[in-house]
Formats: C-alpha cells, structure tokens, sequence
C-alpha cells in the first residue's frame, strides 16, 4: 500500500469527521433556542426546559400553594421538571441521530 493511498483515505475521514463536528455544533446551538414543557399537577406547575436541558422558567398556579401541605407542590415541581428534562432528552438524541446516523459519539451531550 502506497503512503498516498493511505494519507488520501485518512484524509477523507478527517474531513468527514470535522464536517459531522460542524453539524454538531450547529444542532448544540439550535437545541438551545428550542423548549419543552413538562406540566403536573393539571397544569398546576408548569416548566419550561432548553434542549440543553437548562430550566427556562417555572410557573405555579396560585391555587396549588398551601403553606400546611408544601411536599405536594414540591412533587409537582419536581414530576414537572423531570417530565420537561426528560423530553429534552429525547429531543436531543432524536437530533443527534439525525446528525450522527445513529452512531454513538461519546462526550458529545
């Protein structure tokens, strides 16, 4: 095997590998203008996450606060946190094996 074939062929990876690093970096950019919502409680607690899992907001209706029972709305603080989290999970690796091709790039997310 000749050294231009080989450096040809490494080449070509290199470069494929630095153009799936772009789209990457572009898919990282666009996920973290895109939201997603997790509710509990009826749409007591409402919470807004990024798809680079980063909490946006949290609003809580005024008739789920009660001083005497505040577990319960930290329940649905968290059920609704958790639910927004893990779409935005699911967001992400949907776009990433979009992205990848379904390979599994560890360290990218």
């Amino acid at each position: 095997m000749s050294k231009g074939g080989f450096g040809g062929g490494f080449g070509n990876m290199v470069k494929q590998a630095q153009q799936m690093q772009q789209r990457i970096q572009k898919l990282q950019a666009e996920l973290a203008d895109q939201t997603v919502e997790g509710t509990a409680g009826g749409g007591m607690v409402h919470v807004v996450v990024t798809g680079k899992q980063e909490l946006k907001s949290i609003q809580i209706k005024p008739d789920v606060v009660n001083a005497s029972d505040i577990e319960m709305l930290q329940d649905l603080i968290l059920e609704a946190t958790n639910q927004a989290l893990k779409k935005s999970t699911e967001m992400m690796n949907d776009a990433m094996n979009k992205v990848t091709g379904g390979l599994s790039i560890p360290g990218l997310f």
